[in-house]
């Protein structure tokens, strides 16, 4: 798997639209995506940073590069207070979601257990 992490600041009044513009990238579904995680910075509501996982990295380039993606950007960057700084990796280490499920159930039938 390859991905990004990706640091960001809205200008002031424009969260909501960039929050928005999260949502719209995930409701694209865009071939190879894996996952999606969006977080607002408890210290500071104008920051974000932005978690994308791919299968691979050459849907990761497939995507970088195409003009759809550029469409996305662009409409983004007159939200933020500067181009965000971008951080692209091989995912080397990921919990899966299956995992996590199965880890969840297993700790509440645990705790019921205890009743």
């Amino acid at each position: 798997m390859y991905g990004t992490v990706a640091r960001m600041r809205a200008k002031p009044g424009m969260e909501e639209q960039l929050i928005q513009q999260f949502h719209d990238f995930e409701a694209a579904h865009v071939q190879g995506t894996v996952a999606v995680y969006c977080y607002r910075m408890d210290a500071d509501a104008q920051e974000y940073y932005v978690t994308v996982v791919f299968e691979s990295k050459e849907a990761y380039w497939a995507n970088a590069e195409s003009p759809e993606q550029d469409r996305r950007y662009r409409q983004m960057l007159p939200l933020l207070e500067s181009e965000p700084e971008w951080h692209d990796g091989e995912i080397i280490s990921a919990l899966n979601q299956a995992l996590f499920s199965a880890m969840k159930t297993s700790a509440e039938q645990s705790e019921r257990s205890k009743l």
